[in-house]
């Protein structure tokens, strides 16, 4: 199987770094007298935080232009699933330091990029 991250169908620059998380949504969470944990979990959603290394300003350009809309379709490495899939996910807020602003390093002029995408 062929492992790769994409947006809206078109494969992105591989990531340095990708990390996945489940995150519970609670409704009314509280504890009874008796101490024990009374929960409304409504449901779980999926949240990626992807880095990637140094960036041509083509590469971050592209990933950038990927993710700006509200939401986009993001086909991943899933670790509950244990595969491939893809879901609808919005982007939070995106970093992405500057290396240089020499013009003998503007194949790379970004040290990385990294931001998390969570499930609609």
């Amino acid at each position: 199987m062929s492992y790769y991250f994409a947006v809206n169908g078109t494969t992105l620059p591989t990531p340095k770094t990708y990390s996945w998380v489940i995150q519970d949504i609670d409704g009314k969470t509280t504890r009874n007298a008796s101490g024990n944990m009374v929960r409304d979990r409504i449901t779980s959603k999926i949240k990626l935080t992807i880095e990637w290394g140094p960036l041509s300003n083509d590469q971050i350009s592209q990933i950038l232009t990927a993710v700006e809309d509200p939401f986009f379709e993001a086909s991943y490495i899933d670790a509950q699933a244990g595969g491939m899939v893809t879901k609808t996910f919005y982007v939070g807020d995106r970093t992405a330091p500057a290396y240089s602003w020499n013009d003998q390093f503007k194949n790379y002029a970004w040290t990385g990029l990294s931001f998390d995408i969570i499930e609609q």
